[in-house]
């Protein structure tokens, strides 16, 4: 196990004047589960293969256990990747692909039948050891993927979106099945993923980064009660904030044709900036609904049921026709229809507001 780092780690690729990787600095704890997340494109993926060795540094330094490992051969940092892909031998059985590394490293056979039947014991594979890999579920597979990284022992595992060929069903399964085995094991890991429930769900702590820049690193309750930015605002929730710009009055902020109160220290800060309005950020569980009244008005245009929850869009009194639909969460048994005008109250202390330019919290 170790300690891992990002110091100012840059990584540019030729003929791409954007690094793909901007100066991230990111320290993660020994025995640390941390997820990467972001869109495509963000550099999350790049980051993981620049600690595993696979992309070139272009500046500062990768760490692992204190050491800088930036030029060190993949094979000398003393870590394990699994891929999106599996990327097994097919002519090999689950029990050689597992220890085809500790062949190579001439482990004996008789460490390596040991510490095959132990990982095979932890991922329940062990009535498989004689399979080939095509006779093989996708979530066998990527059990055996994860066999073959857990037999050697490393400092670190490195995940590259381990669960995306999976179907939904099985994600859920399996990404419960690898934040077990992580708490098991205590080896420090790091988990790329573009879906932020597995982000929320899976990791000590999540990275977000956005267009190779770190935006935010916390908790997953910390993301998403104090989300940092409008980006990360937006990103961390199923389904997202909703994030309306809001022109300030006297008293609050102007949401629909309702004025929302704020804090006197969110107005005060709004003026110290200069502004004129701001983006108000609201997530869907932050309302009462009534069909009788409500200082907000939601027309309702869709409803999507989703057993314990309802999520209804709509569209608030007072928007501009191709304004974003409105989406607040339904508790209760019976569902609205399509057309029905709802009322809605702002919990309090409900929203978040950032900077209308910058995107930036701004208390």
């Amino acid at each position: 196990m170790a300690q891992v780092s990002y110091v100012a780690a840059t990584c540019v690729y030729p003929n791409n004047p954007a690094p793909a990787v901007s100066e991230l600095n990111l320290d993660v704890a020994d025995g640390e589960f941390m997820v990467l997340v972001g869109p495509s494109g963000s550099g999350k993926s790049t980051a993981l293969r620049m600690l595993a060795g696979l992309e070139p540094i272009h500046s500062g330094e990768v760490r692992i256990g204190g050491e800088d490992v930036s030029d060190r051969a993949p094979k000398d940092r003393d870590i394990a990747m699994v891929f999106q892909n599996y990327a097994l031998y097919p002519h090999m059985s689950v029990a050689e692909n597992m220890a085809f590394a500790l062949k190579l490293r001439g482990v004996s056979k008789k460490e390596q039948l040991v510490r095959v039947r132990e990982a095979a014991a932890m991922l329940d594979l062990e009535p498989y050891l004689d399979r080939r890999p095509r006779a093989l579920s996708g979530g066998q597979r990527q059990r055996v993927a994860m066999g073959r990284a857990v037999v050697r022992e490393p400092s670190v595992f490195l995940m590259d979106e381990p669960l995306s060929n999976l179907d939904a069903k099985l994600r859920v399964e399996t990404r419960a099945h690898i934040a077990a085995l992580q708490a098991r094991l205590g080896t420090t890991t790091i988990y790329v993923t573009h879906d932020q429930v597995e982000a929320m769900t899976m990791g000590h702590r999540v990275a977000v980064l956005k267009d190779g820049l770190l935006q935010q690193v916390d908790t997953p309750r910390n993301l998403y009660d104090r989300p940092i930015n409008a980006f990360v605002a937006g990103f961390m929730g199923s389904p997202a904030m909703n994030l309306r710009r809001a022109r300030l009055v006297p008293d609050g902020a102007l949401l629909g044709d309702v004025v929302l109160p704020l804090a006197e220290q969110t107005l005060a800060a709004a003026q110290r900036a200069g502004l004129e309005s701001v983006t108000l950020g609201l997530r869907p569980e932050s309302f009462e609904i009534s069909l009788d009244a409500g200082p907000l008005r939601l027309r309702v245009i869709l409803v999507e049921e989703l057993g314990a929850d309802t999520y209804v869009y709509g569209q608030l009194a007072g928007d501009e026709p191709e304004a974003k639909p409105f989406i607040v969460r339904h508790s209760g048994r019976v569902p609205p229809a399509i057309g029905d005008m709802l009322g809605l109250t702002i919990r309090a202390g409900a929203e978040h507001i950032f900077h209308p330019d910058t995107g930036s919290r701004l208390v």
